[in-house]
């Protein structure tokens, strides 16, 4: 028996990311039509855009699917009644308290879950009322918890903080990493570096190139005086780095960045003054493969880890 399996209807607890600029209807509906959990990534779509997606999964896939949504997001109050309206069934929320929304999606029998970088977080998710909680360690690609906690020192720190099903992130690549996440306490998985980077994806084909050719040590953790975030070592980076080594303040910061920097390098594939959001784990990944095969991998995995180990 598996709490996440059994809330979601999936066949495997594995949960792909709601990532900006990579998560669209093509992927996730070959996540789950693969057995996982695919996720539309809104934080990147215009309300129209993601209604334009909602429509086109719905004839692509039968299985169970489901919307991410930062809840910064500018225009929230829009999305949501649109996935109200369209009768999506599962939403992943983000980036804001879970409070407001849950009770007005929990009526329109909508199961929710959010994502969380400390078990205080948490705990609030839970007197909130959401269905799960995924913990997710700054090994993450993109935006990033405060805490930098590690996802192999959150997960049971958040196991023992909630009786919420719980769904690890951060810094997972294999079956073996499940495998680990479970020891500690998670009931599922949630992956985005691996299908930021699967044949699916919306993003550039260079920008996945070129995180496929990382070395060790390739991203980083930075603009932690806006909103810390991990990228990929490039020009802009580097201006990240100079500035913030000398103490510049935000305003400066925004700046360097300038505008629709992450649509710039992900999806529009400026490798070197784009934001390449991407996770650790990408130094691990070596090719770009079709979402159903790394599905299938990881689950072959993880049976031969649970073999070998016991």
């Amino acid at each position: 028996m598996n709490r996440i399996c059994d809330l979601f209807g999936i066949e495997y607890p594995i949960i792909q990311g709601g990532m900006v600029w990579c998560s669209g209807w093509r992927l996730a509906s070959a996540v789950s039509n693969a057995g996982g959990l695919g996720l539309l990534g809104a934080g990147s779509m215009h309300p129209e855009t993601l209604q334009e997606h909602i429509r086109k999964i719905k004839t692509a896939t039968d299985k169970p699917w489901g919307v991410n949504i930062p809840l910064m997001y500018p225009e929230i109050d829009r999305l949501m009644r649109i996935i109200i309206d369209e009768g999506v069934k599962i939403v992943f929320t983000s980036a804001g308290s879970p409070k407001k929304y849950t009770p007005m999606l929990h009526a329109a029998g909508i199961k929710v879950a959010h994502v969380v970088s400390s078990s205080i977080f948490a705990r609030k998710c839970e007197e909130a009322g959401v269905d799960a909680v995924v913990a997710e360690g700054f090994e993450a690609g993109g935006h990033n918890g405060r805490e930098e906690t590690t996802t192999m020192v959150l997960i049971p720190q958040v196991r023992q903080a909630t009786s919420l099903p719980l769904i690890a992130a951060g810094g997972i690549g294999s079956g073996a990493a499940i495998a680990a996440a479970r020891a500690l306490g998670a009931e599922g998985v949630q992956i985005g570096t691996l299908f930021a980077l699967a044949a699916e994806s919306s993003a550039s084909t260079a920008f996945k190139e070129r995180c496929i050719s990382l070395a060790e040590g390739g991203t980083m953790l930075c603009l932690k005086k806006i909103s810390p975030t991990r990228l990929v070592k490039n020009a802009l980076y580097d201006s990240i780095a100079e500035a913030e080594s000398r103490g510049a303040e935000a305003a400066e910061l925004r700046d360097i960045i300038g505008k629709a920097a992450s649509k710039r390098g992900i999806f529009e594939g400026d490798t070197d003054n784009g934001e390449l959001e991407i996770g650790q784990i990408s130094t691990a990944v070596s090719d770009i493969k079709p979402a159903g095969e790394i599905v299938k991998r990881l689950i072959n995995e993880y049976h031969e880890t649970i073999k070998r180990l016991s």
